[in-house]
This record gives C-alpha cells, sequence and structure tokens, in this order.
C-alpha cells in the first residue's frame, strides 16, 4: 500500500492519516508493508516528537504488526526521522530509502 505526502507535514499530518484509513477501513487484510513516500515533503517534526510515530504504531498492532515500512525520501532533512524511528521498531519494520524499486524489493523481502 502506498501513501504520499506533499509539502510540510507535521506530526499530527501522519497519525491522522493512518487515522482516517483505518476509520474508512482502506487498508487491505493482505497488505503485506507500506511505502510511505516523502520526496516531495518536508518534515515539520521537532527532533524530539520523533517517537510519537513508532508509538502510534504499536498502538494499532492489528495494522502494522508483522509489516515493513519503506519511506521513500531523497531530502538529508528527513532522513533523519525516520532513522530514529527505525531504532524504535517493535513488531513491525521500518526503513528509509531513496529509490522506490529498492523499497518495494525489501517489502516484497526479495
Amino acid at each position: 500500500m502506498y501513501k504520499f505526502y506533499l509539502g510540510d507535514i507535521r506530526i499530527d499530518d501522519i497519525t491522522s492519516s493512518w487515522d482516517d484509513a483505518i476509520k474508512r477501513k482502506i487498508i487491505p487484510n493482505e497488505t503485506i508493508g507500506f511505502i510511505l513516500e516523502y520526496r516531495k515533503a518536508n518534515f515539520l517534526i521537532p527532533v524530539s516528537f520523533y517517537k510519537r510515530i513508532p508509538a502510534y504504531y504499536l498502538k494499532h498492532p492489528e495494522i502494522f504488526n508483522g509489516k515493513r515500512i519503506a519511506i521513500l525520501t531523497t531530502n538529508p532533512k528527513v532522513i533523519f526521522i525516520p532513522l530514529l524511528v527505525e531504532i524504535e521498531d517493535q513488531g513491525y519494520q521500518t526503513k528509509p530509502f531513496s529509490t522506490e524499486e529498492a523499497a518495494i524489493r525489501w517489502i516484497k523481502k526479495l
């Protein structure tokens, strides 16, 4: 499953978009992973807030447990937060990528 983010992104943009997807039940049960497209986005997230992202994933094990979450970005200012989130992974895996092809291979475990 793909999620696209554009422009300035705050922590509430991330959690509210997931809340909406969960509420609307648009995440297929057979989803093996997520590709989060941030290449046209800019994080306006204080570094001290990064733990809110893995905390959110942990609150929704029915969605994220056992899944891989690939973060697509080429912006050095954006990659820092996903690297910190990766350290906190529990029950799911996250990893930043600069290309869609590499992200897809990782999601598919190729």
